[in-house]
Order: C-alpha cells, then sequence, then structure tokens
C-alpha cells in the first residue's frame, strides 16, 4: 500500500510544479510588459505573487517549477548566463523565505484576520521580497548594466506589489465558497460595483487632473460589502491600470520623470492595496465576533430552556412551602 501511494504522490507534486511553473511563466510574461529598467524591471511584477500562492496552496515541495520558470524567463533577457542563474535563484528564494515567514506566523489563505493581512504585508511582500531585489540588483550591477540602488529600488517595490496584488487574488479564488442562495440583487450589486470601479479607474487614469482620490470610495465599498472577494479583484483592477498609465506616461504621471513616477505609483498602489485589503479582513473579524457572540447567546438560550423544568418545579416547591408557613395553625380543640 505505501508503494503505491509514492509514485502517485511523486505524480501529484510532478502535476503542481508544471502548473506552478506555466502560472508562473505566465505571469512573468505580462509582468515583463511592464518594464520600466533594463527591460526586465518591473514597478508590478505578478509572477512573485504567483508563486507565493503557488507555495501557500500546493507547499513548498513546488518550488522546482518556481526555479524552472524564472530560468526561462530570465535566460531570454539576461546579460550572461551567471546573471541569469543568479537573478533565478534570487526569484525562487524569495518566495520560499516569504513562505516560511508566513507559516511560522501561522498564516490562513483566507485572509479573513487582520493578523494573516498584516503577516501578507510585513513577512511576505516587504521582508521576504529583500532577496529577490538584492540577488537581481546586485548581478545586474556587477554585470555592469544597470545601477543598483534605482534597479534595487523598483525591484523591490515591484516583487512587493506582486505578492500583495496578485497572491489575494488568487488565494479568494482557490477558497471561495459561492453560496446558491446568494440573492440575484446580491450578484447585481457585485456586477454595478465592479463596471464602476472599471470605468472610474480608466477615466481617472486617462485625466489630466490627478483624481487618484477618487478611487479610494470605490474600493471602500468593495471592502465593506464583499470583504476579501471584493477588495483583492478591485485592487488588482486599480493596480494593473495604474501601472499601465505609468508606463504610459499619461494621466496622473504624465510628464514625470522616472523617480518621481515610481514614488507616486508606489505610493498610489500600497495606499490602495492597504486600503482593501486591511479594512476587508477588520470587516471579516467584526462579523466572525458577530457571529460568535450570537452563537454564544444561542447557548445561552439553550441551557436557560433546559433548566425551565426544572426552575419551575423549584419555584412550585417554593410556593408551596410558604403557603402552608403563612397558612393558620388547626384548631385541635375538641368541642
Amino acid at each position: 500500500m505505501a508503494q503505491s501511494r509514492l509514485p502517485r504522490r511523486f505524480l501529484d507534486d510532478g502535476v503542481r510544479i508544471l502548473a506552478v511553473a506555466g502560472a508562473y511563466y505566465i505571469a512573468a510574461k505580462i509582468g515583463l510588459s511592464f518594464a520600466v529598467v533594463g527591460g526586465q524591471v518591473t514597478p508590478l511584477w505578478p509572477a512573485t505573487g504567483t508563486a507565493l500562492a503557488g507555495l501557500l496552496l500546493f507547499g513548498r515541495r513546488c518550488w522546482p517549477g518556481i526555479a524552472l520558470a524564472a530560468f526561462v524567463v530570465n535566460a531570454a533577457i539576461g546579460p550572461t548566463l551567471p546573471v541569469v542563474i543568479a537573478i533565478s535563484t534570487g526569484n525562487t528564494l524569495a518566495p520560499v523565505l516569504a513562505h516560511l515567514l508566513l507559516t511560522r506566523a501561522g498564516f490562513q489563505t483566507e485572509l479573513r484576520r487582520l493578523r494573516d493581512v498584516l503577516a501578507l504585508i510585513f513577512l511576505g511582500a516587504f521582508a521576504g521580497m529583500l532577496v529577490s531585489a538584492s540577488v537581481g540588483a546586485g548581478a545586474l550591477a556587477v554585470a555592469g548594466t544597470q545601477d543598483f540602488w534605482v534597479t534595487w529600488s523598483v525591484w523591490w517595490t515591484g516583487d512587493a506589489m506582486g505578492v500583495l496584488v496578485v497572491a489575494p487574488v488568487l488565494l479568494v479564488v482557490a477558497t471561495a465558497r459561492v453560496d446558491r442562495r446568494i440573492p440575484l440583487t446580491r450578484w447585481f450589486e457585485a456586477a454595478v460595483l465592479f463596471g464602476g470601479l472599471t470605468l472610474v479607474t480608466i477615466v481617472v487614469m486617462q485625466a489630466p487632473a490627478r483624481l487618484l482620490f477618487l478611487i479610494f470610495p470605490m474600493l471602500i465599498w468593495a471592502a465593506l460589502r464583499f470583504r476579501q472577494a471584493g477588495a483583492a479583484p478591485g485592487n488588482l483592477i486599480v493596480s494593473i491600470a495604474a501601472v499601465l498609465a505609468a508606463a504610459a506616461k499619461q494621466g496622473p504621471f504624465a510628464g514625470m520623470d522616472l523617480l518621481p513616477t515610481m514614488i507616486t505609483l508606489q505610493a498610489f498602489n500600497a495606499a490602495a492595496t492597504l486600503t482593501a485589503l486591511l479594512l476587508a479582513a477588520a470587516t471579516s473579524e467584526r462579523d466572525e465576533a458577530q457571529r460568535a457572540l450570537q452563537r454564544a447567546v444561542s447557548q445561552i438560550s439553550e441551557a436557560v430552556a433546559a433548566l425551565e423544568p426544572y426552575s419551575l418545579l423549584r419555584t412550585g416547591l417554593l410556593q408551596r412551602v410558604l403557603h402552608e408557613r403563612d397558612a393558620p395553625a388547626p384548631d385541635n380543640k375538641l368541642t
């Protein structure tokens, strides 16, 4: 029996490795279309979020898929083979380290707790992606193709935003459970929300005036009404639109140099991401607290109902004793 399970386990791992590799490759190709430094450093690198989500959902045994896809992607654009190997190694170690940190922190993929969102931000994105940025920027600097600090800053923020923008969407999709009892009005509200968010985002990203703040009410609506199922996809729409506008130097990013563009873009993406994810998590925690309170009230009510017959019996006995005590003594005189 144990021998028959072993090949099945290897087969399952192989399928997962190939799935992660394919998803990473597609996400990397999309990310390269946003490149702003050297044709390979982008302000949003979706592959890191895809890799981390794959590790969280399938386990660390699928890391070879990340390494394989990272090498294939970078081999086509890297200046030399040693640089390609270094960048691929950094791109593999970063999500693996992020996964280790999140696992140690007790991370839950549903993102319903505030602590899970904070862990994803500080451990998964900010801390974990230091590895890929440092290794990749260092390799390019040693090769003499890019300045270290400029490359490092864009690389780190791009990898971090990839985790914060893409990973929540994949985790929400993987852990979502569709309730068939959801009324049609709820689906209609969701359609209006995402349609309105897309329309507002397009207008804001093409308008010459800087109206980025108009997007936040829509993200707040998504987080409050649909929790992470609304916040994560809504944030993905906004972030991709912002990156495309920044790459095209249009809308609020028109006329800016590279550094101001990157600062404005990443500040906006970070603010939008943190607002949506944190608000959705806080609202989910509030809902869970209300459900726990309702369960406690229900249990207390059931306990009281179970004790009611004994209470009535005890009350009846007490009333009888009081009645007999207060009743006048019988007259025993003989007439």
